[in-house]
This record gives C-alpha cells, structure tokens and sequence, in this order.
C-alpha cells in the first residue's frame, strides 16, 4: 500500500509539473495563461515569488514590501519582457540579479530606496527600451551601463539626488525620446556644462525633458540650467577646463556626425547627421571673443606701461640736458667774473 501511495504521488507531482502556466501559478498572485501575464501587486511580498511558469513574459510586483533583489531573482522567467517593482521597499540589487533576462523591454524600479547601481546591472541586456529610476535615492549612473542603455526610449530620473550626469552616458542613447530630470539637486557649475550643451542638442532633435532646475550655487539657485546664459559661465575659462573640454566634446561629435561618416565601413550602419546649433555656435564666438579682449587689455595695458615709460625717460632727459646747461652757463660767468677782476686791479 505505501509503494502505491508514492508511486501515486510521484505521478501527481509529475502531472502538475507539466499543466500550463494557470495551473503553475504562485498562491499569492494571479496569472493569464493566454497573455502569459502575472499579476503580485499589492499582496504584501517581502520577497520574489517562486515557481513562476518560465514562459511568463509580464511580471507586476509593484505595491509590495521587497526590500532586496539577490543574485539571479528571475532566473525561473528567461523570456520576461516586462518587469515592474516599483512602490516597494528596494534599498539593495544583486549585480546579477537580471542575469539571463536578455529580452527584458520595460523595467520599472520607481519609488524605491535605491542609492547606486552596480555597473554590470544590466550588463546582459541590450533590448531594454523603457527604464524609470525615478524616486529614488541615486547620487549617479555609472558612465559603463551605456551599451546597456543605447536603446532606451525613455529614462525616468526625476525625483533623485543627481547633482550632475556624465554626457558620455548620455551621448550613448541615441534612441531616447523623453527624460525626467526634475526635482534633483543640480549643481550648476563647470562640470555640468556638458548636461547644457546635450540637452540642447537633443531639444533640438525633437526630444522631450521636463526641467533641470539648479539648487546650487546660490546665484543660480531655482534658475533653469537651459534658460541660464553662457556668459554666467565665464568663471569656467580660468577656474576650470571642463567647460573647454566639454565644447570640444560636442563640437567634435558635431563635426564626426557631418563628415566623418563617409570613411566608416559599408557594413557599419551611418549615424545621422546632427543638426548645427546656432546657440553652440554663438557661445564658441563669445568664448572666442572673450579670450581676444583678454589678449587685446594685456597689449593695451603693455603699450600704456610703455608710452608712460617713454615719456617720463623724455622728460628726464629734458630736464638732465636743462640742468646741464644751466651748470655751463654758470661756469661761463664765473670765468667772466675771474677774467676782470686782475684787469680792475691793474687800473686801480
């Protein structure tokens, strides 16, 4: 009777190992077998689901309690395409905790606690087109997740605590149609000059940006970095060299994306061409102009140094050659003096 009642169990587990995605579905969410959907929100979760069916393709795990993802999370659903976690508790993410989700579309990680991501996060997936960070607490982005990045279409970054981003990363999506930037603490110096020259290159293109409102310096505090002129900048040309570096940056990609595509290779697919900007183009003569009236003071403080110094050597030697003559005239009369004094002797 017990060898029946094992072989009868085995049966069962085999049976309900092989019944569709409705039949596999975790107690505490509810799954659609037609649309391969799971659906776990608000269920109170302090941890990933086990046992989803790996042909799920929609995973909604927002409005829970997950404090963390560990190393390959979602290893049992490879062919995932969206995946929403915002609205938990988040502090903590595996570098390998999206291993294997290589056609992982829309990730949603919003109104969390998340403070940095590790570079090799989405080291694996190139297909990720929807991507919102926001509500978090991220001091940055690493510059190496751009590969990972080169498809997105939207990143969501608003509500942060970004106080500058890396152009290079940004230079990377080249697909990107809108970005939240907003409620960051912004810091408008030198180094975020490269952010201002982006933003308007991609405002220019068509995309779409909320607000980057500065929060320091003081100066600059609630103004908003794209409608801040150039000229508050100046300090960068002698203080700094990012705001050099950063120009140079984009007027090199200007000039690759107008004509340096012709030596790239038939195979390769051609970038379109950028646009020029008149404003970029405006700001170059006005640091131009800047540095030749820098140059035009220094000769024109050299060539007043040296005419004050001409004219007081004139005046010196003026006054050396009338004091010279005045001693000869004196000299003249004493020897007139002397001459006539033995002729009055000799009359007397």
């Amino acid at each position: 009777m017990s060898r029946s009642c094992v072989s009868t169990v085995i049966l069962v587990c085999a049976l309900l190992s092989s019944l569709p995605l409705s039949h596999a579905c975790p107690k505490e969410c509810s799954c659609n077998s037609n649309t391969k959907v799971v659906d776990c929100r608000g269920r109170g979760l302090y941890d990933i689901p086990r046992r989803l069916h790996p042909d799920t393709q929609e995973l909604y795990l927002q409005d829970n309690r997950i404090r963390g993802l560990g190393s390959v999370a979602f290893r049992e659903i490879p062919l995932v395409r969206i995946l929403d976690l915002s609205n938990n508790s988040i502090t903590s993410i595996s570098p390998t905790a999206l291993q294997g989700l290589r056609t992982l579309q829309r990730l949603s990680l919003a109104y969390n606690g998340i403070r940095d991501l590790d570079k090799r996060l989405l080291g694996p997936i190139r297909s990720l087109s929807h991507l919102d960070l926001s509500h978090n607490s991220l001091w940055g982005l690493p510059g190496v997740m751009g590969d990972s990045l080169k498809n997105l279409s939207y990143l969501g970054l608003a509500n942060n605590r970004l106080t500058r981003l890396d152009r290079s990363l940004l230079d990377t999506m080249t697909h990107l149609d809108s970005i939240t930037l907003r409620n960051n603490p912004w810091r408008c110096d030198c180094q975020l000059i490269g952010l201002k020259l982006w933003l308007e290159t991609y405002l220019f293109k068509g995309g779409v940006v909320d607000e980057v409102l500065c929060a320091q310096p003081e100066e600059k505090k609630d103004k908003d970095l794209q409608k801040i002129p150039y000229q508050l900048f100046h300090a960068c040309m002698t203080t700094s060299y990012h705001y050099l570096f950063a120009n140079i940056h984009h007027l090199e990609s200007e000039k690759l994306l107008r004509g340096g595509a012709g030596g790239m290779a038939e195979c390769e697919t051609k970038q379109k061409h950028r646009p020029v900007n008149l404003r970029h183009a405006i700001a170059t003569v006005i640091i131009t102009g800047v540095v030749c009236g820098i140059v035009c003071l220094m000769m024109l403080a050299a060539a007043v140094y040296g005419c004050a110094y001409a004219a007081i050597m004139a005046k010196y030697q003026r006054e050396l050659k009338k004091n010279e003559e005045l001693a000869a005239a004196q000299g003249a009369d004493h020897a007139t003096a002397d001459e006539k004094e033995p002729l009055e002797n000799a009359i007397a």
